[in-house]
């Protein structure tokens, strides 16, 4: 069985910082891109950033330069360190493993809210 657990999410102030994990189980994790998308209330899911398994980043234009996204193999976790923080990142954010290729699947976690407010 599948699982992605997601944690460190909080509420912190504007220009805070705010470090989210994401531990897999079920999966043979470096095969995995691995991944946090983000819902804000009443807008779309949007793609944060991704981390494939040979190591190439790609970040949303809205978080370059703030997020960095890592990849501990050997703890089978994902990390995303949102530094400078904006009220426009508050949104439940999910992790994501994504098998590519002729056998492609992607698995969620349940997602962790943060709320950044004054």
């Amino acid at each position: 069985q599948v699982q992605l657990v997601e944690s460190g999410g909080g509420l912190v102030q504007p220009g805070g910082s705010l470090r989210l994990s994401c531990a897999a189980s079920g999966i043979i994790f470096g095969f995995y891109t691995m991944g946090w998308y983000r819902q804000a209330p009443a807008k779309e899911r949007e793609l944060v950033g991704d981390i494939s398994n040979n190591g190439r980043i790609n970040y949303a234009e809205s978080v370059k330069g703030r997020f960095t996204i890592s990849r501990d193999n050997a703890k089978n976790t994902v990390y995303l360190q949102m530094n400078s923080l904006k009220f426009e990142d508050t949104a439940v954010y999910y992790c994501y493993a994504e098998l590519t290729g002729s056998s492609w699947r992607r698995y969620w976690g349940e997602g962790t809210l943060v709320t950044v407010s004054s």
